[in-house]
């Protein structure tokens, strides 16, 4: 079974059981200032996960490309990915535990072919007033699972949520891949990680509200929140060691070869696996809108493709690679994700672009190696900060500035240096989990003004600077907007003060604020705007604001806009190479 055969089965297999097929989402969240990117199917179902209801229905189903990036040093190993595919399934108040373990049970066995010997399944042990999940393992215990197949664990394992201090939550079951392989301890399981245990499949049970004094109680809609990981499971079904050496890799795989002209052997694999893995990762990215930049989303960008055009030049080739590269990831993915085949120049110029400014810095720091060198003439070691700062601001991997150093009779302080370098991915990580944990978006009354405020502002765009300006990112939080547009060039100050005096204008005829559902074909009849040009289901939302602005949208607005009182533009600044930036406010103003 290859990538596309599982997208398939996985979908037919729930839309027979009442699932609704929803699209994959932006990479670029819409509305939800707590990630800088999608990194779970949930994310775009946000609002509906709270309470709203969904114009599909109560069971969803859908395969959503995600982005992860707090383990990017990592990539390169057996495992970790920075771009994977999320095959997931969703209960929105209808069915709960026993349907939901029966679907994915079902599936695993009579779809896929796995042997119940072959799985394992953990629960919630329970803490404080939240019992032990004993009706979880009975469920499992039901379908033909072994006591000893069966793992309690706690809050780290086997919870999830709240996304802040306060929100919906509840315990989870995970389906593991036992491979085989003997214990490596008396205590070995799921939790372990020796290898033997592979993570296939996440069922979350959204059953508990916590409030601010740490109390849980019950939710009156309980909710139903999976994900099952495509790469991983294609990676088992292929029964081949690491992911890289599955169809869904094949051609990337080769097409590094052919570039190159070196194999994927020995000290090779980690490098060719790197390249791989960012390619297709910065493609979908540049797909979606994301441009290089130096902070944000860009930068993750940025530091993808130097990366990968850092470890080619190690594979010994020197001139711009990616936009050939991802010609493939297009050809591979086009069918299932259009917009890659869309934005093809767009991509593949981007890449090229910042591949050659790359090389530029990477001229720049090798004259710098060479000062370093001269500084430490005499020594037997260089300077582990040197070296790390190299690394830092110039991109080099140890490994070259260590051939390098070699080459000058010197050595580089290692362990300084990765004591530097850890110091850094703790705080990058850190950094990391603080911007993606949870996904749950604030919708408390000052965020929900605000981004009423951002359909005022786009419609103000386009009638003050040009009608084919288009949405290129938002973050709103409970203080403030941040809207990101296409433009090549400064919003004026005469134009910046028509914009505010429009939105104001629209603000003071305190309109209403009217939500539909209806099928995507009469929303686009009606010229409602789809914020990212998405795919969308046969019914979407569509909120109306008098005859300012018509977009598709999952909310949440007020329901008059006298509510947000007044706006007023901060900043206006440049977000990336063809994008600007508007931040902006909302309340009474002098």
């Amino acid at each position: 079974m290859d990538a596309e055969e599982l997208r398939s089965a996985y979908i037919g297999f729930f839309k027979e059981r009442g699932h609704a097929q929803i699209a994959s989402a932006s990479l670029v969240p819409e509305n939800d200032p707590t990630v800088l990117f999608t990194t779970a199917g949930m994310h775009p179902l946000v609002p509906y996960l709270l309470g709203e209801s969904h114009p599909m229905g109560k069971r969803l189903v859908n395969c959503q490309k995600c982005i992860r990036t707090g383990d990017i040093d990592d990539v390169g190993d057996s495992g970790h990915l920075t771009f994977f595919e999320m095959l997931g399934n969703w209960s929105l108040g209808d069915y709960f535990k026993k349907e939901s373990i029966g679907f994915s049970y079902d599936f695993l066995i009579r779809v896929l072919g796995f042997k119940p010997d072959q799985l394992a399944v953990t629960a919630f042990e329970g803490r404080g007033t939240i019992p032990r999940d004993e009706e979880t393992a009975d469920i499992w215990r039901s379908l033909g699972m072994r006591d000893d197949q069966i793992f309690f664990y706690g809050m780290k394992d086997n919870w999830w949520g709240p996304a802040g201090i306060t929100g919906p939550c509840g315990p989870d079951t995970e389906i593991f891949y036992d491979n085989g392989q003997p214990k490596c301890c008396d205590d070995c399981g799921p939790s372990c990680h020796c290898g033997k245990y592979t993570e296939i499949w996440n069922n979350v049970f959204m059953e508990y509200f916590k409030d601010d004094k740490g109390d849980y109680t019950p939710l009156k809609q309980k909710n139903v929140d999976t994900g099952m990981g495509l790469e991983r499971v294609i990676r088992i079904l292929q029964g081949v060691p690491s992911v890289y050496e599955s169809t869904i890799f094949k051609n990337l795989i080769d097409g590094i070869a052919r570039v190159s002209g070196r194999e994927y052997e020995g000290e090779n694999i980690r490098m060719f696996r790197i390249i791989a893995d960012h390619v297709r990762a910065s493609t979908f990215m540049l797909a979606d809108g994301v441009m290089p930049a130096k902070i944000g989303r860009g930068y993750i960008l940025r530091r993808l493709i130097r990366r990968a055009s850092r470890y080619m030049s190690q594979l010994g080739y020197d001139e711009a690679f990616m936009a050939d590269l991802a010609e493939i990831v297009i050809a591979d993915y086009g069918d299932t994700y259009p917009e890659l085949r869309k934005n093809e120049k767009m991509t593949k110029m981007a890449m090229s672009g910042e591949e050659n400014k790359f090389r530029k810095t990477l001229r720049k720091g090798l004259r710098h190696f060479d000062s370093m060198a001269s500084e430490n003439e005499g020594r037997e070691l260089m300077d582990g900060e040197q070296v790390f700062r190299l690394y830092d601001t110039y991109g080099f991997p140890i490994e070259l500035t260590a051939e390098l150093a070699r080459e000058r009779g010197l050595k580089v302080d290692l362990e300084d240096f990765e004591s530097r370098f850890k110091e850094h991915q703790d705080k990058s990580r850190s950094g990391a989990e603080q911007t993606f944990k949870g996904g749950l978006a604030d919708h408390g009354e000052a965020t929900t003004r605000l981004h009423t405020a951002t359909h005022l502002l786009d419609s103000a765009l386009r009638k003050v600077i040009d009608p084919n300006i288009t949405q290129r990112g938002s973050n709103i939080t409970a203080e403030r907007l941040r809207f990101d547009f296409n433009l090549d060039r400064k919003v004026t100050p005469e134009e910046i003060a028509q914009i505010e005096a429009l939105v104001n204008e629209a603000i003071k005829a305190d309109l209403q604020v009217i939500c539909e559902e209806m099928p995507y074909e009469e929303a686009q009849k009606r010229n409602a705007i789809g914020v990212f040009g998405d795919k969308y289901g046969e019914k979407v939302k569509v909120y109306t604001i008098g005859d300012v602005s018509c977009e598709i949208c999952g909310g949440p607005h007020v329901k008059r806009t006298g509510e947000l009182q007044g706006f007023k533009i901060t900043k206006e600044e440049s977000s990336a190479a063809g994008i600007r930036r508007i931040r902006a406010v909302v309340g009474k103003f002098d």
